[in-house]
């Protein structure tokens, strides 16, 4: 788990993800055989093949999380905020934050109650009405250790349990552990195409940007997914469960899964009695969405990790869902050649 430790703690709200993409490459750099970082800011590594396949296979894993950005100064010392991504404001006023690069310490402050009037407590999950404190005594110095534009990460330690792990950005932290431990491991008969992407969570742009540079002829996105299994009086369909094994998709907001892709997996599991689940159909979206659509068209999977809790500073998951996710992503691979994609769409 110390590969997801190092990427969980380390920070990349998007747009600003210099600080994982650093981690990533020097976890990635000696096991691969050529690497570049795009004009956005992604990673593409090469791992190349052992020459028995023609095919062009990209796996894609987001290395941007949800988080906020600085929009204005009051003029007490406090930080005018707008999220970065989806964020449930009911969570936000108390949590402990990180400011910049620098990694400032603040926290989310809202009206105190004894002075809210009637109609406050209603606004305290908007955005217009939460601050963040970083200390500073007036505008101008909280202009200078946080311009506008700065971006602010949770304040969250990763944490080891017996069966789960807990901390922040496992969307998409997991799925970029995934990725890493994959290029650790022998190379394939194809040419593997890693692509580490910036800005998934405001509109999966660097997955764009990356899969016209790659060309590729086959793709596996790589996720954290929100796992909604927690007990509810009308909720008997949970989005996914965890522990119950990675997640697949048949469809969501953004693509429709290739259904051969999906055979290769279930049957995959089923081969090795590895669990999974199928996500329920609909809910979010993910980079397959942009890769699906670039040059001619792409035939995309996708394999996510179940999070519970998923955009907050403790997302949860199982760590067998994590290692069997890891299992069967490089069993499936193995078993990926053209036959595959001969068969009817």
């Amino acid at each position: 788990m110390e590969i997801l430790k190092q990427l969980s703690e380390a920070n990349g709200v998007s747009g600003a993800e210099s600080e994982v993409r650093q981690v990533i490459l020097d976890l990635i750099r000696p096991h691969v055989d050529e690497i570049q970082t795009d004009t956005l800011g992604s990673v593409i590594a090469l791992k190349r093949g052992t020459g028995g396949s023609d095919l062009r296979v990209m796996v894609d894993a987001h290395m941007d999380e949800v988080g906020m950005m600085v929009v204005g100064h009051d003029s007490n010392g406090m930080l005018r905020i707008v999220s970065v991504g989806g964020l449930d404001t009911r969570l936000m006023p108390g949590l402990r934050v990180q400011v910049g690069p620098d990694r400032i310490p603040g926290v989310i402050g809202v009206k105190p109650i004894h002075l809210a009037k009637n109609g406050d407590m209603d606004k305290a999950g908007e955005f217009e009405s939460l601050r963040v404190d970083i200390g500073a005594s007036g505008k101008d110095a909280a202009k200078s250790k946080a311009p506008i534009g700065t971006r602010i990460a949770f304040h969250s330690e990763f944490i080891e349990g017996e069966t789960t792990a807990r901390g922040k950005a496992f969307d998409d932290r997991a799925g970029c552990a995934v990725l890493v431990h994959l290029l650790q491991g022998e190379p394939f008969p194809f040419d593997l195409y890693a692509s580490f992407t910036v800005q998934e969570e405001v509109g999966l742009r660097g997955a764009r940007a990356a899969a016209h540079a790659i060309e590729p002829d086959v793709a596996v996105a790589l996720e954290g997914t929100i796992a909604d299994d927690l007990p509810k009086e009308d909720d008997e369909s949970p989005t996914t469960r965890l522990g119950a094994g990675p997640a697949l998709s048949v469809v969501d907001r953004s693509v429709i899964y290739d259904r051969r892709l999906n055979r290769l997996l279930t049957q995959t599991a089923e081969e090795l009695g590895l669990p999974v689940q199928f996500k329920q159909p609909g809910i979010g979206g993910t980079n397959a969405g942009s890769i699906a659509l670039s040059g001619v068209g792409v035939p995309v999977a996708c394999i996510a990790v179940p999070c519970r809790y998923i955009h907050s500073p403790a997302a949860m998951l199982s760590k067998g869902d994590y290692h069997n996710a890891i299992r069967l992503l490089r069993e499936s691979l193995a078993r990926l050649d053209e036959s595959v994609l001969a068969q009817p769409v």
